[in-house]
């Protein structure tokens, strides 16, 4: 679904938003700070394995993606949350409005991340 995600960056870009810039300081690795697309990493702890994303393109809200990975015995547990605070009615229209796609999206943007290996 890579076009949804550059459709939404450029949709971004048409509001004032940042679009899908890309300013990591690594090609294979996420530091605190770095902007991924349209968001900024806020916590990048491999070792703890915490992600958290706070989105800066143009919403009726605050946005944030969080994802935690587990080894729980020979299995690893992967935990993703996408958190939503809107902004009057509008930011809760959005986020009505979004779910069924947000759940289809998130869903596979999840089982495309536990297929990493590294």
């Amino acid at each position: 679904m890579e076009w949804a995600w550059k459709a939404r960056g450029f949709l971004d870009q048409v509001f004032g938003g940042v679009g899908l810039r890309r300013g990591r300081t690594h090609h294979n690795r996420l530091d605190n700070g770095d902007a991924l697309d349209f968001w900024r990493v806020i916590l990048a702890d491999k070792e703890e394995g915490h992600l958290l994303l706070y989105a800066e393109m143009k919403l009726p809200g605050e946005a944030w993606l969080e994802w935690r990975v587990v080894e729980e015995g020979n299995k690893t547990k992967v935990t993703q949350t996408a958190t939503f605070r809107p902004k009057g009615v509008l930011g809760r229209l959005y986020w009505y409005l979004l779910v069924p796609f947000h759940m289809f999206i998130f869903r596979g943007l999840c089982n495309s991340l536990s297929q990493v290996k590294g």
